[in-house]
């Protein structure tokens, strides 16, 4: 009986921490790094303060955190016929997990807004450029690149591309998984041999499928999950 206390403690902190890291991704998603305040991550957490600073230090500590998960915490999917297609689906699945995803919106918030000086935004870049360059350099060993193509440079181009992509659809209210979709098919044709071009799956709700089932691709047309409600203005 006592042998299993250390386990159930370790999954309890296990699932305390997870908490207060998705607690955190809908405060600094909403509201941002600066305005974002441990009470309200806290409190909906439904945590102590004491746990909070148990598993984080400070506020930056735990952005660090919420921004380094969109790399650690990368959904695996089914091993593919082409590596040309994990590729794709990299994209494919991170752009379906922003929308259904609190802790992928919340890393993503963190990464691209200009607040919290102090903070790392270099890791996701560079874990995404990383896995990226493995996948295509695995797909030019394998023959399915064109001769002329530099699996690093692939890799800094999608990745640049899809940051842009997310800014752009947020600003305008575009869909991004449409935009990333048209990404991948205007993209592809120029990195792959046309014989692995033309059987590469790129459509709209490939994140969907490649996690789930062709059924799961209808997901993509629900709203996504609401917003917190605006903090209150201060008195006047």
């Amino acid at each position: 009986m006592r042998a299993g206390r250390p386990q159930v403690k370790q999954d309890r902190a296990v699932r305390t921490r997870r908490a207060i890291l998705e607690a955190a991704a809908v405060v600094f998603e909403d509201r941002g790094y600066d305005a974002a305040k441990l009470t309200d991550i806290v409190s909906l957490a439904k945590v102590t303060k004491g746990a909070l600073y148990f598993h984080f230090e400070s506020k930056e500590h735990l952005a660090q955190a919420v921004i380094e998960a969109q790399v650690n915490l990368h959904a695996p999917f089914a091993p593919q016929e082409f590596k040309a297609q994990e590729f794709v689906d990299v994209g494919m699945v991170f752009s379906h997990r922003l929308r259904y995803d609190v802790l992928m919106r919340g890393s993503a918030r963190l990464t691209l807004e200009h607040n919290g000086r102090e903070l790392d935004r270099a890791a996701p870049y560079l874990g995404w450029i990383e896995l990226h360059t493995a996948l295509m350099a695995e797909a030019k060993e394998r023959g399915e690149l064109l001769p002329h193509v530099d699996p690093s440079a692939a890799a800094r181009l999608v990745v640049g591309a899809f940051a842009g992509l997310n800014v752009m659809s947020q600003t305008l209210g575009l869909e991004l998984d449409r935009e990333v979709s048209a990404l991948y098919a205007s993209v592809m044709p120029g990195l792959v041999i046309p014989a692995v071009a033309e059987r590469l799956d790129t459509a709209p709700g490939r994140g969907a499928r490649a996690l789930h089932d062709p059924n799961e691709a209808c997901r993509c047309d629900r709203p996504p999950p609401p917003r917190l409600p605006a903090p209150p203005l201060p008195p006047t």
